[in-house]
């Protein structure tokens, strides 16, 4: 069985750049153990945006310019991309919260194996759940689990929210 890391937008803007909260900065070592101890494959989504993100839909409800293609905020946090050096993984840029994409790459790399997914990262009440919930509607019958203890909200309230959302929809909290 192929054992899937998804490593949901560990960027620094939502760790300490425009985005960060204390919250996302207190999981990076637990999320960053967790890439370097897993055996299976590794995907990394980026939020993705552009110089025009205040003209974006998104741009125009949330007036934070975050996570623009080619800065520093883009980027990977530096503990998470020393985790992830050496390894083989695949990234999936995406322009907003939720991947549609990302489902066909898991089963891309799948292969016609059976498979589990574990989602790792910033944010569970944006990014994580949305995520989580593309996947498990694309894999029903598959094991889709977070690891709540390696993602943090854009508040502690509306991350417990997340997790409860998640739950409710047979996501595994581990």
């Amino acid at each position: 069985m192929k054992d899937f890391l998804i490593v949901v937008d560990i960027q620094n803007d939502f760790v300490d750049g425009a985005l960060g909260t204390p919250e996302a900065v207190a999981i990076i070592d637990k999320a960053a153990d967790k890439i370097k101890s897993h055996k299976g494959e590794i995907v990394v989504t980026y939020d993705t945006h552009f110089e025009n993100y205040m003209e974006s839909a998104e741009g125009k409800r949330l007036p934070v310019p975050h996570c623009i293609k080619g800065t520093a905020g883009f980027e990977l946090n530096p503990k998470i991309a020393e985790a992830l050096n050496g390894r083989h993984y695949t990234s999936v840029e995406k322009i907003t919260f939720g991947s549609v994409e990302l489902p066909g790459v898991i089963e891309k790399l799948a292969d016609g194996e059976d498979f589990r997914v574990t989602l790792i990262g910033l944010c569970t009440d944006i990014c994580v759940v949305s995520n989580a919930l593309i996947l498990k509607a694309a894999f029903p019958e598959k094991d889709i689990a977070v690891d709540p203890s390696c993602t943090a909200g854009v508040t502690p309230h509306s991350h417990n929210a997340a997790i409860e959302t998640m739950r409710m929809c047979q996501i595994t909290i581990l």
